[in-house]
């Protein structure tokens, strides 16, 4: 009978937001997740910082020594605490000591994942981590497990809401930057301080997770390439759909291979513009969107809600339920998978594609100098635009694919010709042929 079994005792690190839900629906359902796990789930404490700001949780769970609680008699440690320390402190101590971990921290994983995968080979115990990228969204389960037999060739997605939303808004309404982030915190879609989203330091976090995953290679924190959205304008987005698209902040994880058969990854985070029929230009508001290139599987898109209490909880309760499945059976989860251990491409040489807007002179051969330069640096241009007449004059290139490095380069002198007023956007194009 599972009543009869021993509880899988639960220490929970962090009752925010996220904490709240999980712990909520750990108590409010007991019989369901016993029936899941074979064995009833038992949270023993609750570690906070404050124990008056958390009224109603139970006082004997509440403990502000998060250090005691993990070394006391429990079985899996489930850490929601954010950041870097004391979360990896505490995470490598459960670990050590053969406890499960489940844990929503993307930046504590992109930074020391391996640190924290070694600890857990050594001594066995699992780690699980599917709310560190996309909220509620099953994605990393099927990257690690469904998808493990497969060959991943791509993975790019839209997997940070509020930028997502403030881009969003830009489009549908004509906004400036700065006035769409003050709305989006007003609603709450933006945090006080915004600079680890509008930054692109979450989403190059959770980048790093899918490329390490996806490939079966070690990808550290400092290996993505990151830019944030601070830099798109009213003009950029126009400039997109005056070519029916439209612009998103992109996580791009990619298997890139070499005219001689090798292969390397590289891992980028910036805005891009993608035609409006893509599979992730519909992706609106603070939804996050993951789109999968497989060799055997195809093209897969994983879609659902990003952020927020109960859709992290969703993912969070998913992954204790397989940790506590494992230890009624004696069994293990899936380890890290570095095997391939792929170099890792650096920016520059990453091949990419341009939308350059110019303004430029309008007299003869204008073109035709731009189209020079180009061509001297090795870029072939894809679609040229001309419009406008006098002060209003203006160039539009799109490039097909050539090194980063190459088109960076070519920008530079461009701006440096005498005919060239202003540069005044520079884009990368993704979503369609080269």
């Amino acid at each position: 009978m599972i009543e009869d079994r021993e509880p899988i005792r639960v220490a929970l690190l962090g009752c925010g937001t996220v904490g709240t839900e999980v712990l909520r629906l750990l108590q409010g359902r007991p019989e369901e997740f016993a029936a899941r796990t074979g064995a009833p789930v038992q949270v023993t404490g609750v570690a906070v910082r404050r124990l008056h700001k958390h009224p109603n949780v139970p006082e004997q769970l509440l403990t502000t020594d998060a250090a005691a609680l993990v070394d006391g008699d429990v079985d899996v440690v489930v850490e929601l605490i954010g950041g870097i320390e004391p979360a990896r402190s505490l995470l490598l101590r459960a670990l050590r000591s053969g406890k499960s971990v489940v844990t929503g921290n993307k930046a504590l994983l992109a930074e020391h994942g391996s640190e924290l995968y070694a600890a857990a080979d050594e001594s066995g115990a699992d780690i699980y981590f599917e709310a560190a990228v996309a909220g509620a969204i099953p994605l990393l389960r099927p990257l690690r497990e469904s998808l493990a037999g497969d060959r991943i060739n791509r993975v790019m997605g839209i997997v940070n809401g509020t930028t997502n939303y403030i881009l969003s808004a830009m489009d549908s309404t004509g906004a400036g930057y700065s006035e769409t982030l003050d709305e989006a915190g007003r609603l709450g879609y933006a945090e006080a301080d915004p600079t680890a989203d509008v930054d692109g330091f979450d989403a190059a976090a959770k980048a790093t997770i899918l490329a390490s995953l996806a490939f079966h290679t070690r990808v550290a924190a400092t290996d993505v390439h990151r830019e944030g959205i601070s830099g798109v304008t009213p003009g950029d987005i126009a400039a997109a759909k005056s070519l029916d698209r439209v612009v998103k902040l992109l996580a791009i994880c990619e298997r890139v291979v070499a005219e001689d058969g090798t292969e390397s990854v590289s891992a980028r985070v910036h805005p891009a513009m993608i035609p409006r029929d893509h599979p992730l230009a519909g992706v609106g508001g603070a939804y996050n969107a993951v789109f999968v290139e497989a060799e055997a599987a195809g093209s897969l898109m994983f879609y659902g809600q990003g952020a927020g209490g109960e859709p992290t909880a969703s993912a969070v309760l998913g992954d204790l339920v397989a940790v506590a499945r494992n230890l009624v059976v004696a069994g293990k989860g899936p380890r890290e998978s570095a095997h391939a251990n792929l170099p890792v491409q650096p920016m520059g040489a990453t091949p990419t594609r341009y939308h350059i807007s110019l303004d430029v002179d309008d007299k003869p051969g204008v073109l035709s100098q731009v189209a020079a330069t180009f061509n001297d640096n090795d870029v072939s241009i894809s679609v040229v635009r001309q419009a406008g007449r006098g002060e209003e004059a203006s160039l539009v290139v799109v490039t097909h694919t050539a090194t980063d490095a190459a088109l960076k380069s070519t920008v530079d002198k461009i701006a440096g010709l005498a005919s060239v007023r202003e540069v005044v956007s520079v884009m990368r194009v993704e979503g369609e042929p080269s």
